[in-house]
């Protein structure tokens, strides 16, 4: 498995790595995932102490346990719940930050944390205080690197700004292009991103015209509608006709070099396999990428970016 450096830190991640809020909380079956996902070369584990509440983060850790040396762990922080009582609120404190790090590293069953990621973030923040935290529990060795996990502009820019940051975490995809105005900035500044999302909910793989009636069915995606989609796929899918379109869909984003890593999640093993397969093939020429470019912005979403 091809691995890239996150940022100029020492911690190098497989380019394709396992988001894993989508493993559940059925522990055998999440653990036989992790610990294929390791067999097949993924090193990336990316999971939020919000994701059930908990739960996913002591699966991930109990599923690791022996392997921890081998592996990039990563978790988020910002969310602040009260057990038995629903929903939870946003919590950037510098106090929230520090305590919620020691229950991730029990749940985690581990002495230390990769990255670890804001999980969120608003230009209301206490963000000097934010970033005190995180500089904190590097020294202390708590963590090694930090990042965020955000689309907003103003947020992203206060963080390359003012932080040491590593790495911003992005929904990207064929069909959301929004963070491409930030890679190269990104790049320039040596941070990386971590593309969550990047087969938007299964539409990108050969079975997106069956994601669409399944899940989107009189509802859009995005500025997409079900027609609009209906359209666009088959169109994606004749361009890829030397790959699987999920290959092309991860190779479009690791394109750019500010792109680190892809984390789709996997809910199954078959899902697993089909993802590192893709993973294998050849990555996109220049004359492929320029295709899959020209194409996209002749989408309605592009058009209305």
């Amino acid at each position: 498995m091809p691995i890239n450096q996150l940022g100029n830190s020492g911690l190098y991640v497989s380019q394709l790595g396992l988001g894993c809020m989508s493993l559940g909380t059925e522990e055998k079956k999440a653990t036989e995932i992790v610990k294929k996902a390791l067999d097949l070369g993924i090193n990336y584990f990316d999971t939020a102490d919000l994701y059930d509440f908990g739960e996913n983060e002591e699966i991930v850790g109990k599923a690791l346990k022996g392997q921890r040396d081998k592996v990039i762990l990563a978790t988020k922080v910002g969310n602040s719940w009260t057990p038995g009582k629903e929903g939870w609120e946003w919590d950037p404190s510098k106090e929230h930050i520090l305590s919620a790090v020691k229950d991730s590293l029990h749940r985690l069953n581990t002495d230390y944390i990769d990255l670890y990621q804001l999980h969120g973030g608003t230009i209301e923040d206490p963000t000097e205080e934010t970033i005190e935290a995180f500089e904190e529990l590097k020294k202390g060795g708590y963590i090694r690197e930090y990042g965020i996990s955000s689309i907003r502009p103003n947020v992203i820019k206060r963080f390359v700004e003012n932080s040491s940051i590593v790495s911003v975490m992005m929904q990207y995809s064929m069909l959301d292009t929004r963070p491409e105005e930030w890679l190269d900035y990104l790049h320039n500044n040596n941070i990386s991103v971590i593309a969550r999302g990047p087969l938007a909910k299964g539409l990108l793989t050969e079975r997106g015209l069956e994601k669409l009636q399944e899940k989107f069915n009189g509802k859009s995606y995005l500025d997409y509608n079900n027609e609009e989609l209906a359209d666009l796929l088959p169109k994606l899918t004749q361009l890829s006709v030397e790959k699987p379109l999920q290959s092309s869909a991860f190779h479009y984003c690791l394109t750019h070099p500010a792109v680190a890593t892809v984390i789709p999640g996997a809910s199954s093993l078959e899902q697993l396999e089909a993802n590192v397969s893709a993973i294998y093939e050849k990555g996109l020429g220049q004359d492929e990428y320029k295709a899959y470019k020209e194409l996209l912005k002749q989408s309605i979403y592009e058009t209305h970016r």
